[in-house]
C-alpha cells in the first residue's frame, strides 16, 4: 500500500492561523495585565495577601478546571463556534470586571473570565490539528500560536502600563475587547468548522467531577503552602483526591469520556504533559514575584515596569520560533532538555538579584528563563497535539493546556506563598508601631501593605520598615528561583534518561 502524505495547507488555512493569534493574545493579556495592575488594586481596594494571590490566581484555577469540557464540548458542538461564543462572553465579562466595586467582585469576575477563556486556547489548537494536516507545517503553526502568547505577554505590560498611568486599574480589562471584536467579525470567514462524527453528549457529571477535582487539589495545595497541614486542608485535599478517582474510573466505564486515558499509555505523551506542567509552574510563580519586584522594591512605574518585561516576552517569542527550526536538526527531545538546562542557568541568575542592583540582572535572568521554556512549550505542545486523529483534537488541545494552565495557577499559588511564608519570616522581628493593628498586620503580610503603614509611621521608622521589606521580598523571590532551579535540572535529568533508553 502507498503512503499518501498529508495535504499542505494553502492560503486560507495560514490566513485562518492569523485569525487564531486573536483569541491566543486575549489569553495571555489577560494572564499579565492582573500581575501589573496588582499593586494599583491593592491601593485601591485594599485586598489581604489571600486575596491578592486570588486575583491573580483565580482565572488560573477555573479556567485550568473548565478545559477538559470545553475541549470534549468543542468536538461536539464545533470548535469554531465555541471559539466565537466564548471570545464574545470574555469580552462581555471584561467591560464588568473593568467596573468591579470591590475585590469580591473582582474576584468572581476573574473566575467567570476563567470558564470563558477555557473556550480559547483549546479550540485554536484543535483548529489548527484540523487545518494542518502535514507534520511540519503543524509544528510551524502551534510554533505560531505559541509565539502569539508571548507576543500578547510582550505587548501586554506596554498597554497595561499606559493605560495604568492614565486611566487606572480597570481600563486594563478593556483592552481585550478590540482583540475580541476583531475575532468576532473575522472568524467566521476564514476559519473551518470542526468537530468529531457520531460523537455523544458531554457527560455532565464527568464536567462536575473534573471541576470538583481540579479545584479542591488546587486549593488545598494552596492552603497548605500557606498555613501547613490542618484539618481544613487535609478534607480539601482528600476531597479533590477522591473525586480524581472517581472521575478517572468513570472515563474508563462510559462510552464517550471526558478524557480519552488511552494517550496516557504513551510515555512521551505522559512526559510532554508533566513537562508542560512543571515548567509554566515554574514561568508563572516567578513572573508573578518579578511584577511586583519591578515595581515594589526597585520603584519603577507600572509602564517602566512594563517595558523592561518585554525582552523576557520576546524571549519566549524567539524561543517559540526557533523551536521547529531546530526540531529538524536535532531530535525534539534533546532540544527540550537543552530548553530546560537553559532556563535553569536563568533561575541561577535570579538567584543573585539584589535590590541595590537595579532591574538588569532580573531582566537578564527572566530573559534567559524564557528563552529556554520557550522551545520546551512549543515542542511539547505539538507533541501532545499531533498524537491524536483530528476527531479528538478538541480532548489533546484541552489536555495540552489544562497542564500548563494548572501548573500556572499552580506556581502563582504555591511559590507566591512560599515567597510570602519568608517575608513573614524575615519581618517577624521587625515592630511596626503607631499604626492601627489592621495596617501592622497587612504590614507583615505583603509590601505593599508595608508601604501603607510606613506612610501611617514616622519617617525614620517608615524608611527602616521599607528597607526590611525590600529585602525580606527579595529573600522570598531567591528562595523560589532556587526551587525552580533545581525543579527544572532534575526534569531535564529524568527526559534524558528516558530519552536514552
Amino acid at each position: 500500500m502507498t503512503n499518501v502524505a498529508p495535504a499542505r495547507a494553502g492560503r486560507k488555512q495560514w490566513a485562518g492561523l492569523a485569525v487564531l493569534v486573536l483569541p491566543t493574545s486575549v489569553a495571555s493579556l489577560e494572564l499579565t495585565l492582573p500581575n501589573l495592575a496588582l499593586p494599583a488594586i491593592a491601593r485601591d481596594l485594599g485586598p489581604s495577601a489571600s486575596q491578592s494571590l486570588w486575583l491573580v490566581d483565580v482565572y488560573g484555577f477555573l479556567l485550568a478546571g473548565s478545559l477538559m469540557a470545553m475541549g470534549a464540548l468543542g468536538d461536539r458542538v464545533g470548535r469554531r463556534r465555541l471559539l466565537l461564543f466564548g471570545a464574545a462572553g470574555f469580552g462581555a465579562v471584561s467591560v464588568l470586571a473593568a467596573y468591579a466595586p470591590s475585590v469580591e467582585a473582582l474576584i468572581a469576575g476573574r473566575a467567570l473570565l476563567g470558564v470563558m477563556g477555557a473556550t480559547l486556547m483549546p479550540t485554536a489548537l484543535a483548529l489548527v490539528a484540523t487545518m494542518f494536516a502535514d507534520p511540519r507545517q503543524r509544528t510551524s503553526a502551534v510554533g505560531a500560536v505559541i509565539a502569539s502568547v508571548a507576543g500578547g505577554t510582550a505587548v501586554g505590560p506596554l498597554i497595561g502600563g499606559w493605560v495604568l498611568e492614565h486611566f487606572g486599574w480597570g481600563a486594563t480589562f478593556l483592552t481585550v475587547v478590540p482583540l475580541v471584536l476583531a475575532l468576532l467579525v473575522i472568524g467566521p470567514f476564514v476559519l473551518p468548522e470542526g468537530r468529531s462524527q457520531g460523537a455523544g453528549r458531554v457527560d455532565l457529571l464527568s464536567v462536575a467531577l473534573s471541576l470538583v477535582a481540579v479545584l479542591s487539589v488546587i486549593l488545598g495545595l494552596k492552603e497548605m503552602a500557606e498555613n501547613g497541614i490542618r484539618l481544613p486542608v487535609t478534607v480539601t485535599l482528600g476531597l479533590g483526591v477522591v473525586a480524581a478517582g472517581v472521575f478517572l474510573r468513570r472515563q474508563r466505564r462510559i462510552d464517550d469520556p471526558l478524557v480519552d486515558l488511552t494517550l496516557f499509555r504513551s510515555r512521551r505523551f505522559r512526559l510532554a504533559i508533566v513537562t508542560l506542567l512543571l515548567g509554566i509552574f515554574a514561568l508563572f510563580g516567578t513572573n508573578f514575584l518579578l511584577a511586583q519586584y519591578l515595581q515594589l522594591v526597585l520603584g519603577l512605574s507600572p509602564l517602566a515596569a512594563g517595558l523592561w518585561t518585554v525582552p523576557a516576552a520576546l524571549g519566549v517569542l524567539a524561543a517559540a520560533t526557533a523551536a521547529p527550526v531546530a526540531a529538524r536538526r536535532w531530535p525534539p527531545g534533546n532540544v527540550v532538555v537543552a530548553g530546560l538546562l537553559v532556563a535553569a542557568g536563568g533561575f541561577a541568575v535570579l538567584m543573585r538579584v539584589d535590590p541595590a542592583g537595579g532591574a538588569m540582572l532580573p531582566v537578564v535572568g527572566s530573559v534567559i528563563v524564557s528563552l529556554g521554556l520557550g522551545a520546551m512549550m512549543t515542542l511539547s505542545t505539538d507533541l501532545v497535539v499531533g498524537a491524536v486523529p483530528v476527531a479528538r483534537a478538541g480532548q489533546a488541545s484541552a489536555l495540552s493546556e489544562t497542564a500548563p494552565e494548572l501548573g500556572g495557577a499552580l506556581g502563582v499559588a504555591i511559590l507566591g506563598s512560599a515567597a510570602a511564608v519568608v517575608y513573614r519570616g524575615r519581618l517577624s522581628d521587625v515592630s511596626v508601631t503607631e499604626v492601627p493593628a489592621e495596617v501592622a498586620a497587612r504590614a507583615s503580610e505583603t509590601l505593599s501593605g508595608a508601604f501603607v503603614a510606613a506612610d501611617l509611621m514616622p519617617p525614620a521608622a517608615g524608611g527602616e520598615l521599607i528597607a526590611a521589606a525590600r529585602e525580606a521580598f527579595t529573600a522570598g523571590l531567591h528562595t523560589v528561583a532556587t526551587i525552580d532551579l533545581v525543579l527544572m535540572s532534575v526534569l531535564a535529568l529524568l527526559i534524558a534518561v528516558v530519552i536514552r533508553r
